[in-house]
């Protein structure tokens, strides 16, 4: 028997293994486990390799524990809201809150969202003015700062954050930075060495073990996160690079959505981070000290839940906290985001808000910036158009907002894009806002984009080229593992 024999042999051996692995063993969702069949069938030895990095389960891997929970000092405030909510007896100062009790009774109970109700709000749709005013915050924090973002690119914004970071580590106020290695993978010690000479801390989630291989590759750590003096935080779609400030000229300009915060939620934002810092640091845990959690003054009304889901949770919180919002919608649903894969459950709920006479508005790019994700987008559209979903095309550059808002009466805004990757393999947070002045400025912001956004019809949907139609049922096909 040939050598080329024998390794054909260990080949399909392998992939039948593999195959019964997927099938049996990681008990995926019917989507996944076809695409992963598929691709062990058609490429069985790049198939084999890809398998290896991209599909490891998290779901039966516990990264952050009860007992880093309680480092940040706030288990006792959580077990008090637990048991107020448990037995009906919370008093809400916020009638929005008390409307949606059963989506917040939800994301405590099962993501130990606390429930704050004493915010105030900032959006920002425009990358200067939100880093204008997160470089201000910065420049004025005495104590310390912490800063979480999926990409810190070397360019010229890049440069400039960690020049003022490294700026105020010289005098003396403790710095942070934790960022994801692949979505920031051109940084490296160079780049970080001001940082660390000046006595900031910088640590990567999820690092390389090996050289250029990271079997933990599909699972990134999508948060942006910024706490300053633990009064201020900032979550949302912006990461750190010129193309969010509208430089890179194969985007053009860039609409994203970021919200800056004060008030007791910033709490929760600190402790995601610390959950987060924790789990990457070697030497040096955060572990619970006054100043982390300093007592706030009233800032505002606005109703606050921060939601945290990632692959080693048990449930998909954010997903769970979509399907709720849309279930309860009664009058309109606006929906932004650059990527839309939806799966089953998603997409029956919109197409049940539609059906039952809600608006439904839904606002993608017209431009890919990742092509399969763009012709799966695309084909999961075509379903929508048809139940009567208002599908916008954004035509002022790119659009990575990633909002929901229903009824004009709350709205959620962070990092999870609706497709399978932010809802299953990212670590995404995402704010749960309940408030009607915050939801119908979100509402108000997409009328404004809807000016310089095309409504795409069922008409120019059928149109499509053959080859459109080719592409969007290969990446469709493939969509529940991109």
């Amino acid at each position: 028997m040939s050598v080329t024999t024998l390794l054909l042999g260990l080949i399909i051996l392998l992939n039948i293994t593999l195959a019964f692995v997927v099938i049996f063993q990681e008990r995926r969702d019917i989507g996944s486990t076809w695409a992963w069949l598929l691709v062990l069938l058609l490429i069985p030895i790049a198939g084999f390799i890809l398998y290896m990095f991209f599909a490891q389960n998290f779901r039966r891997k516990r990264l952050f524990y009860w007992d880093e929970f309680k480092k940040s000092g706030l288990d006792r405030g959580l077990k008090s809201q637990v048991s107020q909510f448990r037995a009906h007896r919370f008093n809400f100062r916020n009638s929005i809150s008390e409307r949606n009790k059963d989506l917040i009774t939800m994301n405590l109970l099962n993501n130990q969202a606390v429930l704050t109700e004493d915010n105030e709000v900032e959006i920002f749709t425009d990358g200067k003015e939100k880093f204008e005013a997160l470089f201000k915050d910065i420049e004025a924090a005495t104590d310390f700062i912490h800063v979480q973002y999926y990409i810190i690119r070397r360019d010229d914004l890049g440069k400039k954050l960690m020049e003022l970071l490294s700026k105020k580590a010289r005098e003396g106020v403790r710095v942070r930075v934790l960022y994801d290695e692949l979505g920031s993978r051109g940084i490296g010690k160079r780049f970080l060495k001001e940082l660390r000479e000046s006595g900031g801390q910088a640590e990567a989630f999820f690092p390389s073990k090996f050289r250029l291989i990271n079997l933990r590759l599909n699972y990134r750590n999508h948060r942006k996160l910024v706490i300053i003096d633990g009064k201020v935080g900032y979550i949302g779609g912006f990461n750190v690079g010129d193309e969010y400030l509208g430089l890179d000229t194969n985007f053009g300009y860039w609409r994203d959505t970021h919200l800056r915060i004060q008030g007791t939620a910033v709490y929760s934002i600190q402790t995601r981070f610390i959950l987060d810092w924790n789990q990457a640091s070697h030497d040096h845990d955060i572990t619970y000290f006054p100043s982390l959690f300093p007592h706030l003054p009233n800032q505002g009304t606005v109703g606050i839940q921060i939601v945290s889901s990632g692959p080693d949770s048990e449930y998909e919180h954010i997903k769970n906290g979509y399907l709720k919002m849309i279930s309860s919608a009664r009058n309109s649903i606006y929906i932004q985001t650059p990527y839309f894969i939806p799966d089953s459950s998603m997409l029956d709920a919109l197409r049940i808000a539609s059906l039952s006479g809600v608006e439904v508005n839904l606002m993608i790019p017209d431009k890919p910036d990742h092509m399969f994700v763009y012709w799966a987008t695309l084909s999961h559209v075509g379903e929508l158009l048809q139940t009567g979903v208002n599908v916008y095309l954004y035509n002022n550059g790119f659009i990575h907002a990633k909002i929901l808002v229903v009824d004009e009466e709350i709205a959620s805004v962070g990092t999870a894009n609706i497709d399978f990757r932010s809802f299953k393999l990212n670590f995404e947070v995402n704010a749960f806002l309940y408030d009607e002045g915050i939801a119908r400025k979100l509402s108000e912001d997409f009328r404004n984009d809807m000016r310089v956004s095309s409504l795409l019809t069922m008409e120019q949907y059928l149109k499509r080229s053959r080859g459109v139609k080719i592409k969007e049922s290969i990446s469709r096909l493939l969509s529940p593992i991109l």
